[in-house]
């Protein structure tokens, strides 16, 4: 059986990431697909179109990522958290990122390839240097004062889903339910 044919089997003839049945071909999941029914999804021309061309995405095609995101294969999943990735600058996404549980394989073949546009490089750096992306987790390296919302940020602190600003020594997450602005460099990579 061919691998279109295993995908349209698995797939029930229809978009696996979006469940639209027409106009579907097989997408090879980059980096390294060996052509097989594993390493793809079938897909259809809107999500492919959309897919190859980050700029031309409709967010709202991709909330059939929260039913996409739960199917068992690792292709799908491993796609449905790169696209997830690409809309973390909205908070359904966000949320739908919180909930994404991937088998640490399955992580790693998501995050291998995960370049999409300006998060090719990062000018945000933590602490030790490592290159700070939107979407990524922190921990704070020191307790932080929080100035206009009377608390204080504990060493220690996970901020999940960052946002980066246009100053490479900030990024912006949410610590004890407030949206705050960080200094780069008390912060550490999750």
């Amino acid at each position: 059986m061919s691998t279109e044919q295993t995908l349209m089997q698995r797939g029930d003839s229809s978009c696996e990431l979006c469940g639209a049945d027409n106009n579907l071909s097989v997408y090879e999941v980059p980096p390294t697909s060996d052509g097989s029914p594993e390493q793809a999804v079938l897909v259809c021309q809107t999500c492919q179109d959309q897919i190859n061309a980050p700029d031309t995405m409709d967010t709202n095609h991709w909330r059939c990522l929260n039913d996409a995101m739960w199917k068992p294969e690792p292709a799908i999943q491993v796609m449905a958290w790169r696209l997830l990735k690409r809309l973390s600058s909205e908070g359904w996404a966000n949320d739908l990122l919180d909930m994404l549980y991937l088998e640490d394989e399955v992580q790693q073949w998501a995050e291998a390839t995960e370049t999409n546009g300006d998060n090719e490089s990062s000018d945000h750096k933590d602490s030790n240097g490592a290159a700070l992306f939107a979407g990524d987790s922190v921990t704070l390296i020191k307790d932080l004062d929080v100035k206009g919302a009377n608390f204080t940020a504990k060493r220690g602190t996970m901020v999940k889903n960052i946002s980066l600003t246009s100053n490479p020594e900030q990024i912006e997450g949410r610590v004890n339910g407030t949206r705050i602005v960080l200094l780069t460099k008390f912060l550490k990579k999750a």
